[in-house]
């Protein structure tokens, strides 16, 4: 009950989709970019292009709901077929109902609608076609764009954790983000 199938999610101007191997190079060009990564955990630091090579070859055969994993959704525009960042759905250990959400795209993607447009899409596939209780999303409350992405699409700001986080060399603070099945409509 718990896994689902995905396949791909089509909106005005993207798709999308499972990663394919083809996507390594750009996904790491746009995740290792210093813009980009500054938000972003440790682990996208030192992150080698072997490394990106074999996250998508694990995540083109990856499946939805898995408890404790995450997912990752390329983000690709319908009209270059350009991919221009990603989406990440983390399915709750304690509570397969309840998923995390992440989303990334790359500098030149930025200010454009794309985030707002895949995260809206993103969320009605979650509860409406996935009919999962709750989603929520953490940022650096330093994150700005993020910030204001979740407000704007409707998330609830729930909490304010100080200093909670241990990013590149300091503790960060950051912004718990929720949003209910029944608050969605």
């Amino acid at each position: 009950m718990s896994q689902i199938k995905f396949s791909k999610i089509e909106t005005k101007r993207l798709e999308l989709r499972k990663f394919k191997e083809t996507d390594a190079e750009v996904f790491f060009q746009y995740r290792t970019n210093p813009k980009v990564a500054l938000y972003q955990s440790e682990l996208w630091v030192d992150f080698t292009i072997e490394q990106a090579v074999e996250f998508v070859r694990e995540q083109s055969d990856f499946e939805l709901g898995i408890p404790d994993s995450w997912f990752q959704i390329a983000i690709e525009l319908k009209d270059t077929r350009s991919l221009v960042g990603d989406l990440a759905i983390h399915t709750l250990p304690q509570d397969v109902n309840q998923v995390e959400i992440g989303f990334t795209l790359g500098p030149e993607y930025q200010n454009k609608g794309f985030g707002i447009e895949a995260v809206r899409s993103l969320l009605g596939f979650i509860f409406d076609a996935w009919n999962r209780h709750r989603v929520i999303a953490i940022t650096d409350v330093r994150n700005k764009r993020s910030v204001k992405l979740l407000e704007k699409i409707g998330m609830r700001k729930e909490g304010h954790f100080i200093k909670n986080a241990w990013n590149k060399g300091e503790y960060t603070d950051e912004y718990l983000f929720a949003l209910l099945k029944e608050e969605w409509k």
